[in-house]
């Protein structure tokens, strides 16, 4: 049976996704571009034997318009011959991506495929895809839900109140991302996977001195007398800090059989073992990462005690604390050198980027067995297994 493995993995370092942000004078396309070069100069692995490269980009408009992997494909100097594709499953874009590309190569469609994503939030602002006035939702959707789909802010503060989730236990999830990235920077342990960009070499929303005292001067992110109204139970927790910032970034995995890794005298860093995806409450929509881990577990014919690293896509901190109440894992095996609430969340490329951050812990700490899952606008989840080699 032919399996699928990824032999390189590398991101941009992230920069904040302000006009003022380090990366917010490249462009998009460009961005991609670099972390597809990088990828064949790494690997080695000749372009033209890419059979597709999938990427995930989540505001599909503008400077993100028309297939913007297409156009990253052909910056990046790849033979025309190579095709590419854009999908968007929100913030896990690009971790679909890798599902799309692994389940390719064990199909048999693929022998070499990309996938990687990319997101510019300076340039592209989140929801810029919608104009003004336009409903995304439709009718039928209005019909179902009469009172409204809700902001994801608003859904993180539902879930801190359901899990009873309290400020200082986010805050300091918050700072202890801040810590595990800052130490992981420190000690070079993003060295493998980073490739600097015109003098951007380190990841810039990481703060080393951020403490539980700073960030209870937060003002509350998504405080609303509206919603307040409607959900009597939000104590507005959700701050700036103890949340994912915006940012910008790209990042990207080279995935293929075990069986072309060697004859191409390749060294995988880890096998696609299993993976799932799941649809949730698309009001409690961040909560999809705790049936999906479920799901992958069970596909994998593993428990969580057989996980010796997670990534779980740090959206807001109350995500990850009521996933961890409801499956009992080890805080001390998540996220081991920082979440998105410190390295950024660009969206689009955020799937793969904790990809490339995972395979390369997993190499390092001599890990079996990997899960990484991120929590989807719209009430989605994807998770998958990685298996050390």
């Amino acid at each position: 049976m032919r399996d699928a493995v990824i032999v390189e993995a590398v991101r941009t370092p992230i920069g904040k996704g302000k006009p003022n942000g380090s990366l917010a004078h490249v462009h998009p396309v460009e961005l991609l571009a670099h972390t597809l070069r990088t990828l064949v100069e790494r690997s080695g692995v000749d372009p033209a034997l890419i059979d597709d490269v999938i990427g995930g980009t989540v505001d599909q408009v503008g400077e993100q318009a028309m297939n913007t992997t297409r156009y990253a494909v052909l910056s990046a100097g790849f033979p025309e011959s190579v095709p590419a594709t854009t999908v968007d499953r929100q913030c896990g874009s690009s971790q679909q991506a890798v599902h799309f590309a692994a389940q390719g190569v064990i199909s048999g469609a693929y022998d070499i495929v990309v996938a990687c994503g990319v997101e510019s939030m300076s340039r592209v602002p989140m929801w810029s895809n919608v104009p003004e006035g336009k409903d995304p939702f439709g009718p039928g959707v209005a019909e179902r839900y009469p009172e409204g789909m809700i902001p994801q802010g608003i859904s993180a503060e539902l879930i801190a109140a359901k899990w009873s989730i309290s400020r200082e236990q986010m805050d300091a999830f918050a700072v202890d991302s801040h810590r595990k990235a800052a130490a992981a920077w420190e000690n070079g342990l993003f060295a493998d996977e980073v490739a600097p960009l015109e003098g951007v070499t380190r990841d810039e929303c990481v703060r080393p001195d951020s403490s539980t005292e700073v960030l209870a001067g937060l003002r509350p992110a998504y405080f609303d007398p509206a919603f307040g109204e409607r959900f009597p139970q939000i104590d507005w927790n959700v701050t700036a800090g103890n949340a994912s910032p915006i940012n910008d970034g790209a990042s990207a995995v080279l995935i293929m059989s075990s069986e072309t890794a060697a004859r191409l005298g390749l060294r995988p860093l880890a096998r696609l073992h299993s993976f799932a995806v799941t649809g949730s409450d698309p009001l409690l929509m961040l909560t999809g990462v705790i049936p999906a881990t479920e799901k992958v577990l069970r596909k994998a014919s593993l428990t969580l005690d057989d996980i010796d690293l997670f990534e779980v896509n740090e959206a807001f901190s109350s995500v990850v604390l009521a996933w961890r109440q409801e499956t009992g894992a080890d805080l001390s095996k998540v996220n081991v050198n920082g979440g998105a609430i410190a390295i950024g969340h660009p969206l689009g490329a955020s799937g793969t980027r904790l990809t490339t951050t995972l395979v390369h812990a997993m190499r390092m700490r001599g890990a079996r067995y990997a899960l990484q899952t991120m929590c989807e606008a719209g009430g989605l989840a994807n998770a998958m297994v990685l298996e050390g080699l």
